[in-house]
């Protein structure tokens, strides 16, 4: 038995568990799609764990064999994005400028957790370097291309793009990623997974390169929703317990009236109206919700919000040692530090305070949130590599919608809604501050209307 890209973890689990397959022939499967020369690894792994993860998987054999009861993740390949550190192994976040860095002396507290609950890291998976795009783009190690139209290579998303395309290309069960303004949920959206960003405070991000310590989060790029669930839980260092879908029927949804639905291309606005149909079909109350308060977003982070000073303040050294080692439209961004002042800084910091305060007001009513994950399907990697005003623009439309969710904190899980065959289409889902496990029951009941 072999398992099939994108199995839930839930049969992989019980499989491994009746004895039908073991974790070592798990990782066989995966290693061998990882390393086909005729398929994506070698722009989805910057490199892979082979070692370890063999010793991990049997390991994970014998503990089954002895009867040890297994762990949550037991025996399951699971890829890492390449900022999270990793005990003796560098950590370069995508880039060339970190290579001569000192090897990371302990796992960052995800990392160990997954380990703790026997999942078999597999590799460590490419990114838009130092996690600064959401369109998954890497010059230094290539770009891996989308599984839904890889005759046209688009965009996988990212910046989490390599542990998008190892889900979908069965490289691993699950991809652990980081989510600063949409990293996990736009390259789930648009290859047509699951995706989850908690509440930042639910899951610790030390040792991670950060990209702003003000904004990023770290969440699971899966399957299904179920299976997000169950990674969640591991990563914020919780008990394994269900968390039962939540009826459609009675739930108060809201659709944003501004921001999120402008400019919309054909594919994402028809599958966002069916989603909604359905949904209200199913007994939802949709409601139409006047959010202006989203339009001072562009605003207040016109001078390069907390991404821009955070992440220049962390690679300053760098930036001025060898600036030539860094993507061009990475440093780019980095360099609009210089735009801000502290008081400018400290201005930014209020005025997300006062917009977080006045949309809860508005937003705690409704059970969720939705809008669509992205403005538009995936565009081909050569439009966008071959024209910085075009790659701008379509970076910051991707952007969009999901970096709401990072300004205001809140919790949001995207799932795939498009019709069988069509090009892939998020539905965020988002929450208030720290009401995780409640936006996880109604994304499952949600899900169950799209599968």
């Amino acid at each position: 038995m072999t398992f099939a890209p994108k199995t839930p973890i839930a049969e992989i689990l019980t499989a491994l568990d009746t004895g039908q397959i073991t974790a070592a022939a798990l990782l066989d499967t995966a290693l061998e799609r990882a390393k086909d020369a005729s398929g994506e690894g070698a722009r989805v792994f910057l490199s892979l764990m082979e070692d370890s993860a063999r010793a991990e998987a049997v390991a994970s054999d014998g503990l089954r064999k002895a009867g040890v009861p297994p762990r949550p993740l037991e025996g399951l390949p699971i890829s890492v994005k390449d900022l999270f550190d990793v005990k003796g192994a560098v950590t370069t976040a995508g880039s060339k400028v970190l290579a001569s860095e000192p090897p990371a002396e302990a796992d960052a507290p995800v990392i160990a957790r997954l380990r703790a609950a026997g999942a078999v890291l597999v590799g460590r998976t490419n990114m838009t370097e130092f996690a600064y795009s959401g369109l998954g783009i890497n010059p230094h190690y290539g770009t891996p291309a989308n599984a839904w139209d890889r005759a046209s290579k688009r965009i996988p998303g990212g910046s989490s793009s390599g542990a998008a395309v190892s889900v979908t290309d069965g490289m691993a069960t699950v991809g652990l990623g980081t989510d600063t303004g949409g990293s996990v949920r736009i390259p789930s959206g648009l290859c047509g997974l699951a995706g989850f960003k908690p509440t930042q405070s639910r899951v610790p991000i030390d040792g991670a390169v950060p990209l702003s310590t003000s904004l990023d989060s770290i969440g699971p790029l899966a399957p299904t929703m179920d299976c997000c669930v169950r990674v969640h839980q591991v990563l914020a260092g919780e008990p394994r317990r269900a968390i039962p879908a939540l009826p459609v029927k009675g739930l108060r949804l809201a659709v944003p009236k501004e921001f999120v639905l402008d400019d919309l291309d054909e594919p994402t606005a028809a599958a966002f109206q069916a989603a909604l149909s359905r949904i209200s079909e199913a007994g939802a109350t949709i409601v139409d919700l006047a959010l202006p308060e989203l339009l001072e977003l562009p605003v207040v982070n016109a001078k390069g919000g907390f991404t821009a000073p955070e992440s220049y303040a962390l690679h300053e050294r760098h930036i001025l040692r060898d600036p030539d080692a860094f993507d061009p439209r990475v440093i780019s961004r980095m360099r609009r530090a210089s735009e801000q002042s502290a008081a400018d800084y400290y201005s930014l910091v209020n005025a997300r305070a006062d917009i977080q305060a006045r949309v809860a007001a508005k937003t705690s009513a409704f059970d969720a949130v939705l809008m669509p994950t992205t403005p538009r399907i995936a565009p081909p990697i050569e439009e966008l590599a071959a024209d910085d005003a075009v790659y701008g623009a379509v970076n910051m439309a991707m952007l969009r919608n999901c970096s709401v969710g990072n300004f205001l904190d809140r919790c949001a899980a995207t799932i795939p809604v498009q019709d069988e065959g069509a090009a892939p289409v998020g539905l965020m889902i988002m929450g208030e501050t720290l009401a995780d496990d409640r936006i996880l029951a109604i994304s499952l009941g949600l899900e169950t209307l799209f599968t």
